[in-house]
């Protein structure tokens, strides 16, 4: 069972608050594919993903190790963060239209806000294969 949008969206300024969440988070990025893009899953987002996320996103972690992120919301597959492509674009990419810095909490290694843009990038890359 998929949690309602407005559910996960509680849960995860729950979670930022909980975890020292930056400003400037929660706006869709506006992000586009660019024709001839060379991000994909193996050039840009396993890396990013386990760069930035799945220290708490990671399938196999227990809850009382997630720091608080929601269980089943997990970044380790691609799979995964297309089903939640939407909230990470909200919560950690940037482009023309917001740089979120919702994630990942304060306290752990910040991506550039080069690489927040390759994120919006290659999440839009990703979508619009689907």
């Amino acid at each position: 069972m998929r949690t309602p949008p407005l559910l996960l969206c509680l849960a995860l300024l729950a979670t930022a608050a909980a975890c020292g969440g930056g400003d400037g988070a929660g706006d869709p990025t506006g992000s586009t594919c660019p024709p001839g893009s060379t991000l994909s899953y193996e050039t840009f987002g396993n890396d990013f993903m386990q760069s930035y996320c799945i220290e708490c996103h990671a399938s196999d972690l227990p809850a009382a190790e997630r720091m608080g992120a929601p269980t089943g919301v997990d970044f380790d597959t691609l799979e995964g963060i297309l089903d939640r492509a939407g909230e990470i674009d909200s919560a950690a990419a940037a482009g023309p239209d917001a740089t979120n810095t919702l994630m990942p909490p304060a306290e752990q290694p910040q991506p550039t806000e080069a690489e927040r843009m390759m994120l919006g990038e290659w999440l839009a890359c990703e979508t619009a294969a689907q």
